[in-house]
């Protein structure tokens, strides 16, 4: 994955997972993938999942620790 897709992605988590980190796994993967629709950025279901996940998890995650890019 290269920086600048990285970086973007990064700012997409950090927004959704300032606000729903007591949310259910569902409200994450809707408020994800409705923010990263607001951007240009083609992310996969396996990507959205494993970040989901993740934040589900941990609450704030590295996208480039979650997708193995680190």
């Amino acid at each position: 994955m290269d920086t600048d897709r990285a970086e973007a992605m990064q700012a997409v988590v950090d927004r959704v997972s300032s606000y729903q980190d007591a949310a259910p796994e569902s409200t994450l993967d809707k408020e994800l993938r409705e923010a990263f629709g607001e951007t240009d950025l083609e992310v996969t279901e396996q990507e959205v999942a494993a970040l989901v996940a993740a934040i589900d998890e941990h609450g704030e995650v590295s996208v480039a620790s979650v997708l193995g890019t680190d």
